[in-house]
Order: structure tokens, then C-alpha cells, then sequence
């Protein structure tokens, strides 16, 4: 996949938070200081030329869709940032987390806990 800017990311959250919307509608759930139409309008092309969305017309205007899920998004994210940062070790991740964040012993269970309820259900 390819890497997205922090605006094309934060265009494709407010799609998959409402699943299709038109540019306008996107900029109405823009933080502000909201963009213009044209900033919007030109991530959203950006976004289908690297495939991450689709339109349909509608009339004049077009509704836009992520054809990319949130879920496929953030593992691709993931393991980039891990392979980038971390010399591919999730354990040098999470250490790396559990030593800035200062996570508690229960807060660590907690992960281990997670994980083998995940790898049991893989």
C-alpha cells in the first residue's frame, strides 16, 4: 500500500467513520480551521489515484468511498512503522511502548492476555 500524507489519512477517517460521503460532507467533519473545497476535492483524488477510494455520480457531484477497510489500513500501517523504527520486532515495539508509555504490570498482562486469546483464535 501506498504511504499516505497525514490530510489524505485524516480524509480517508471521516470515510470510514460515515462510509460515503460527498466533499462537502467531509469538510462539515473537518476540524477547524475547515479547508477549501479544492484542498478536500484534490486529497480525495489523491486517494483514488493510490486506490484507497472509489466514487459514484451523482449528478453534477460524486460520492466517495474507501475501498480500502480501516483494518487493512492499520496492519499495512503497522507493520511498516515496526520494519522502519523497530528493525521488524514487535517485541522491540512494545518494549519500546511499555518503557515511554510506563505501562503498569496489569496494563502488560493485559497485552499478554490479548495476544494468546488471539493466537488461539489464529
Amino acid at each position: 500500500m501506498d504511504e499516505l500524507t497525514k490530510a489524505e489519512e485524516q480524509v480517508l477517517q471521516v470515510l470510514w467513520e460515515l462510509e460515503y460521503a460527498f466533499v462537502k460532507e467531509i469538510i462539515e467533519h473537518w476540524p477547524e480551521p475547515k479547508p477549501a473545497y479544492n484542498t478536500i476535492s484534490t486529497f480525495v483524488r489523491h486517494l483514488e489515484d493510490k486506490d484507497y477510494v472509489w466514487h459514484e455520480p451523482h449528478g453534477k457531484s460524486y460520492k466517495y468511498y474507501p475501498i480500502v477497510s480501516k483494518h487493512d489500513y492499520t496492519k499495512s500501517y503497522m507493520k511498516g512503522l515496526v520494519n522502519r523504527y523497530f528493525k521488524g520486532s514487535y517485541n522491540q515495539m512494545v518494549s519500546f511502548f511499555a518503557k515511554e508509555e510506563e505501562l503498569s504490570i496489569m496494563e502488560l498482562e493485559e497485552l499478554i492476555q490479548e495476544l494468546k486469546k488471539r493466537k488461539n483464535h489464529d
